[in-house]
């Protein structure tokens, strides 16, 4: 089985390769828009799916791998910053508090579909305007969910505390992946 990775993302390239896959990259177009009421724990499963579901039909010898990463804190979903002020906001709102990241992956065949989240509870240290500052100019989060990479400064200098897979947070549930894949002898 060929295995195709539909994301751009340079941390599940990695991630996916250093589980031990080979693998080809895809594009999707899908245009990631939530219902109004999803659950904020459904929603990067909601996304994974939707991705899936837009991609071409698959070869028979074909495995396709989707994920979305959503982070969420008061009952609230922070996606992907639309600029400087919005990517503040967010950093601003998780300074000194625990949030959510909820990351879904779908893995699909010509005919079986695989979808699920995995979560985690990230606890982030208080952080001024200076530190703020300092790592959007710096780091230029504003292709992750939440501001933020768990493994760029931020993540390493002010995370005082987690609960859950480091790669979840990261994009990635390898755990997940490598278990489906595996017992589900598509690679």
């Amino acid at each position: 089985m060929k295995l195709l990775l539909a994301s751009q993302s340079p941390r599940r390239k990695e991630l996916l390769s250093s589980l031990g896959f080979e693998f080809d990259v895809v594009k999707i177009d899908c245009e990631e828009i939530l219902p109004e009421n999803i659950k904020i724990e459904d929603a990067a499963a909601y996304l994974s799916e939707l991705k899936a579901d837009a991609f071409r039909n698959l070869a028979s010898d074909e495995v396709l791998l989707t994920a979305d990463t959503v982070v969420a804190i008061d009952n609230q979903i922070l996606g992907k910053p639309k600029d400087k002020t919005d990517a503040q906001n967010m950093l601003r709102s998780l300074s000194g508090r625990t949030h959510q990241v909820y990351t879904g992956i779908t893995i699909k065949t010509t005919d079986k579909i695989f979808t699920e989240t995995d979560v985690a509870d990230v606890t982030l240290d208080q952080m001024s305007d200076e530190e703020i500052h300092y790592y959007i100019e710096n780091y230029k989060p504003f292709d992750k969910a939440g501001s933020y990479g768990i493994q760029e400064w931020l993540g390493m200098a002010k995370i005082t505390k987690m609960t859950g897979s480091f790669y979840t947070i990261m994009g990635l549930p390898t755990h997940i992946v490598y278990k489906i894949l595996k017992e589900s002898s598509l690679i």
